[in-house]
């Protein structure tokens, strides 16, 4: 789609300042300019996970709409001093949708926001308080990714019980970026997810106080591998990326996330994608192109957050590779009945989202190994 009509001059069409005729003719002859979609990674590409997941759901705008939409991936780095003057400039330049994510960055895009209230923002993983008629021009997305561990509790559980070889180990494990509620949503779905297949099932949980420090991912893996951890779930980013090093290097198992990091991991380091024995699912690039979608139609709800989950096929598990190699039958049978029973509202699956720290603690408490 060509840009001889310039953004300038559609604004000055709309202030009366370009006749009426002249636009409808260079509508007509498809001359409108596209639409300018930005996503900001605070963070770096490359974490095998979520934010490789965000970049997906970008590629996969600008393979759909082709020509329609100009597409931009701006990586910010994890400094949070930089963040909002990244969102101030991008503010200042020609996009119509800034697209950023995660708990970190709310405020900062919340407030940059209020500043810009002409243009439009997604928020993703995360919230505002829309209350009173705040953010009217921010849309948030959150993700039920308890349901997506949920049905990971149940694999690790049935593996643990079943499947994996006899001297792995004889408990779980977990390592979370940060002791937030995002991460414990992942936590408490797992937890349940396991005792439905074990209830007296142990949870060795460790948060890394980061979501980049492999070094203190691989670091805390080992610990937990060593005191009698089988298999360890990583909901940590690229800190994560240190326990499925631990893992490959113990010879124990991993459950990744947001992505399928056994397929990621194939080709560039394959000892560690036999150990990963599936992924749970943030396909925050299927909630991305929903989103785009519903924005092209006008229907997108700015001022308003939504939360997105197994039906609308924004979590899941990686049904295939070592999945289906590892899997029981029984254990195959009883994640199909989970997904089918959470999608129809029939098993409602605990969440972190409005726990206090007491009601965590005890959680965690219940599995101690």
């Amino acid at each position: 789609m060509t840009k001889s009509v310039t953004r300038v001059a559609l604004r000055r069409a709309a202030l009366g300042l370009v006749s009426a005729t002249a636009l409808l003719a260079a509508t007509a002859a498809g001359a409108l300019a596209a639409d300018k979609v930005l996503l900001l990674v605070n963070g770096a590409l490359g974490d095998k996970s979520f934010f490789d997941s965000a970049n997906k759901g970008i590629e996969e705008i600008k393979a759909k709409y082709g020509d329609e939409v100009e597409t931009k991936v701006l990586e910010i780095g994890d400094d949070p001093t930089g963040w909002e003057p990244a969102l101030l400039e991008v503010s200042e330049q020609d996009w119509d949708l800034i697209i950023g994510g995660t708990f970190s960055l709310s405020e900062t895009l919340g407030a940059v926001a209020e500043q810009y209230p002409d243009k439009k923002y997604i928020l993703f993983d995360a919230s505002l308080p829309f209350e009173g008629g705040a953010y009217p021009n921010v849309y948030a997305v959150q993700y039920k990714q308890n349901e997506g561990s949920y049905l990971g509790g149940i694999l690790a559980a049935g593996l643990l019980k079943s499947g994996l070889p006899a001297d792995a180990g004889t408990a779980l494990g977990f390592l979370g970026g940060m002791d937030i509620p995002v991460i414990n949503d992942f936590l408490v779905g797992y937890i349940a997810g396991a005792q439905s297949v074990t209830p007296d099932v142990k949870v060795s949980v460790a948060y890394a106080g980061s979501f980049t420090d492999a070094a203190k991912g691989k670091e805390l893996g080992l610990a937990q591998y060593r005191s009698g951890v089988a298999l360890g779930f990583i909901a940590a980013s690229q800190a994560g990326l240190g326990q499925a090093a631990a893992a490959k290097e113990t010879g124990k198992f991993v459950l990744g996330v947001d992505s399928d990091q056994e397929a990621i991991f194939a080709e560039s380091d394959p000892a560690i994608a036999s150990q990963v024995v599936s992924s749970v699912l943030k396909n925050v690039d299927v909630s991305l192109v929903r989103a785009y979608d519903l924005y092209k139609e006008g229907k997108l709800p700015f001022g308003s957050a939504e939360t997105v989950g197994l039906a609308e096929g924004a979590v899941g598990i990686v049904e295939t590779g070592n999945y289906e190699k590892l899997a029981s039958a029984e254990t195959k049978a009883a994640i199909a009945d989970a997904k089918a029973k959470i999608a129809a509202g029939e098993v409602v699956v605990p969440t972190a989202f409005g726990m206090d720290t007491a009601a965590i603690n005890a959680i965690r408490d219940a599995v101690r190994p």
